[in-house]
């Protein structure tokens, strides 16, 4: 198929797992569902994808923290890029550019949404329409399956669908999506009370989540208790009127299982933050994403957050808000 000639440019939200995760792993929901609730936050990662010019002697020109310029689709050194051009077959000359408003590996589902806010762009730009769980299944085909990647589904769905959710795994292979019900109140009072904070440390999920997926028997049952805490946030969350410090509750419970999945999840200066934000008043918190670095999350009231963050002077606040759409095609321009 022969694309459009024009320039498309799509916005896929980041995202913050507040519980679950690792039951989206197939190690585990293979043998028993497993289960996330997460929600998409207003930082997002941009993709462009434009007909690359005549005048250019490379065929393929990619854009992100490096430029690469290449002769073929297969000579590109970025993995996501190479095999989602690979996968929806899309023919040279083509132009990618890639932009994200936080840093890579840094726990908030960057790869993920960049795999769906691509795919998302090269649909378009075959002028195909696209429903949001083709492009979760897609990234998650690309990055497990054709990659290898030792990652879970979450990601992918969180960027495809965006918003407050629960995500369901089934030992088929089938993910099922509950959107949050609940009052936009009710989601507002949660996310006035988050405070997030980036450590300056960028970490790929793979060094942690290997040792993860090795040890998912020996942690079998803590697995599940977390699988039971996002069914409980998500009840919590469906109250008009939640009780955000049981919300905490759980997240400080969360965090305390998941240190132990891995040896790398933490260590001795995350612990000391942690430590230091719980003591300033936050009820609860985690490292976002597999962990080893990333961002730190808490859970803490409006009147006590100045003491949170002055409590840790070296880490940079990042403020957040709530994002209810998942990718987005913001422009078509298209002949």
């Amino acid at each position: 198929m022969r694309p459009n000639q024009g320039i498309v440019l799509t916005q896929t939200p980041l995202r913050v797992s507040f519980a679950g995760g690792g039951t989206d792993l197939a190690t585990f929901y293979e043998a028993e569902p497993g289960a996330v609730f997460s929600s998409t936050i207003d930082k997002y990662v941009y993709v462009t994808v434009k007909r690359h010019g005549p005048v250019f002697d490379e065929k393929v020109r990619l854009n992100y923290s490096v430029s690469e310029s290449v002769g073929a689709i297969d000579a590109i050194r970025n993995d996501i890029a190479r095999e989602c051009l690979q996968f929806l077959e899309i023919e040279p000359p083509i132009y990618v550019s890639v932009v994200s408003d936080l840093p890579d590996s840094s726990g908030l589902g960057g790869s993920s949404a960049f795999a769906v806010g691509l795919l998302n762009a090269l649909h378009t730009y075959r002028g195909e329409r696209v429903t949001a769980s083709q492009l979760a299944d897609e990234a998650s085909r690309v990055e497990i399956e054709i990659l290898g990647e030792p990652i879970g589904k979450q990601d992918q769905y969180a960027a495809a669908f965006g918003g407050l959710n629960l995500f369901d795994f089934r030992p088929n292979g089938d993910v099922t999506v509950q959107p949050h019900r609940g009052s936009n109140g009710a989601i507002g009072d949660l996310f006035s009370r988050l405070v997030m904070l980036w450590s300056g440390h960028q970490r790929r999920s793979s060094s942690v989540l290997f040792e993860q997926m090795a040890r998912t028997p020996d942690h079998h049952k803590d697995l599940q208790q977390m699988r039971k805490q996002a069914y409980e946030l998500h009840a919590l969350m469906s109250d008009p009127t939640p009780d955000l410090h049981r919300f905490g509750d759980v997240l400080d419970q969360g965090w305390r299982l998941k240190r132990g999945l891995a040896s790398t999840v933490s260590n001795a200066e995350i612990d000391s933050w942690y430590a230091a934000g719980r003591e300033a008043g936050a009820t609860g918190g985690k490292i976002c994403g597999a962990g080893g670095g990333g961002f730190l999350l808490f859970l803490a009231e409006p009147e006590l957050q100045s003491r949170v963050l002055s409590a840790l002077p070296a880490l940079r606040h990042v403020p957040v808000r709530y994002e209810a759409h998942g990718s987005r095609v913001l422009l078509a321009d298209t002949e």
